[in-house]
């Protein structure tokens, strides 16, 4: 009801709202909510680009339970120091992934920092200040995620907002595949150049072959997940 918390129907308005490309300030007025809530609610769940109205309501339901086990006033606080110490061992351990995969540190440290953040999605300024680092490094590293997909911004005022989607991996992935593609074009025109009955002409060819098998697979791979995420965020 009006002045309430939101309910899972309200969220898969604004869901249904930000698809059809409806301003805050619309989706707020057919829910009969302030538009400061419908703002909120969209920003601290992934954003008009990556909000969806199950991951929301679960991340709503998950903090939930989160303040009903939140010790009493004057209870040790020994089990929330553990889960946040194994939460940052977490994060170190994810961060590592990432740089061994070929990521730069502080992309890395960024991509970490937005994508196991609960709303997903963090402002410049908070992202320099949880890295303790300056906002030219964010917007350095920012870029470098933008560029591949990983990451996308929105402009709030004055600021600037970093969110990653929550099919951030079918970007990546499709974006690898078209990589592949290229690779096994240009080995299959190099073949052709040298002469499949030459040394050179046979890797080539090989090379091709095995990247045309793998960029098939790997797009093959991607659609099945964009079209499995489709029908979950439909539920």
């Amino acid at each position: 009801m009006p002045g309430g918390r939101l309910t899972a129907e309200d969220r898969r308005r604004i869901a249904e709202g930000l698809a059809a490309g409806l301003t805050y300030a619309e989706i707020a007025r057919r829910l009969g909510r302030s538009r400061s809530t419908v703002t909120r609610e969209i920003a601290r769940n992934g954003g008009p680009h990556g909000y969806r109205a199950a991951r929301a309501q679960h991340a709503t339901n998950w903090r939930a339970r989160r303040r009903k086990r939140a010790p009493q006033a004057g209870v040790p606080h020994t089990t929330d120091d553990r889960d946040v110490r194994t939460a940052r061992e977490f994060e170190e351990q994810f961060v590592a992934m990432l740089i061994e995969g070929g990521m730069a540190p502080m992309a890395a440290r960024v991509f970490a920092a937005l994508f196991l953040g609960e709303a997903g999605s963090l402002t410049a300024t908070e992202l320099a200040q949880q890295l303790h680092v300056s906002p030219a490094t964010i917007s350095h590293a920012a870029k470098w995620l933008e560029e591949r997909g990983m990451v996308a911004r929105e402009r709030e005022a004055r600021r600037v907002r970093y969110f990653v989607d929550v099919d951030v991996w079918y970007h990546t992935w499709a974006a690898s595949a078209r990589s592949i593609r290229i690779f096994a074009d240009i080995t299959r025109h190099g073949a052709g150049i040298f002469g499949a009955d030459t040394p050179t002409g046979d890797r080539l060819r090989t090379t091709s072959q095995f990247f045309e098998f793998l960029g098939h697979d790997m797009g093959q791979a991607a659609e099945h997940w964009r079209q499995a995420l489709s029908m979950r965020s439909r539920r």
